[in-house]
């Protein structure tokens, strides 16, 4: 029997994850320092404080800021920032929760951590763009491709210098949420 889930979707203020699963029926919070985009669940403070709360899956998008390849030319003087981002990683990795997935792009935790147990695009999920997204996953299988699409461009990297620039950038794809939403959420909760 399938149960509703209770997910937390951590480091998320678009709201784009947490309501594609709120779609398929589960109980689906957002948690970020920032306040959420769009009305939900939302927890507006540390996730870490919030890691024991019974959750059965964990969607974190951790901030790439300091662990991005894209970003390396600004790593050098960084590497506390990096310390302190790689453990944040791995303190969400190692949560007590059964089922968690970690998204970032090609990033440092490849080489610091463990490599990533799947790289998907967009255009995997009816979206013309190109931008690895890459999952660490526990307890959870890779996603499959829901809807293969021609065009490959690369308009996230295009994106033009504004305040809002790292926030255009670091949104989830709805075509990418959705296939979470109902790949993970049908999942039996064990």
């Amino acid at each position: 029997m399938i149960n509703r889930l209770r997910v937390l979707v951590a480091c998320e203020f678009s709201g784009v994850v947490r309501d594609a699963f709120a779609e398929q029926g589960h109980q689906a919070v957002s948690c970020d320092l920032l306040p959420t985009e769009s009305p939900g669940e939302h927890i507006q403070g540390d996730v870490l404080d919030y890691l024991d709360a019974q959750w059965d899956l964990m969607v974190a998008h951790p901030p790439c800021t300091h662990l991005a390849v894209s970003g390396a030319r600004w790593f050098k003087g960084k590497e506390k920032e990096q310390f302190e981002a790689l453990y944040f990683v791995k303190r969400l990795m190692d949560a007590p929760i059964p089922k968690i997935a970690i998204e970032n792009p090609i990033s440092v935790i490849s080489t610091f951590i463990r490599k990533p147990d799947q790289i998907i695009q967009p255009w995997q999920f009816g979206h013309g763009e190109t931008k690895a997204t890459c999952f660490w996953l526990k307890g959870l299988e890779p996603l499959k491709p829901t809807n293969i699409v021609e065009g490959r461009e690369s308009r996230v990297h295009k994106e033009p210098p504004s305040p809002d620039r790292w926030k255009n950038r670091s949104r989830t794809f709805k075509g990418i949420a959705k296939a979470m939403a109902e790949q993970w959420g049908t999942l039996k909760n064990d």
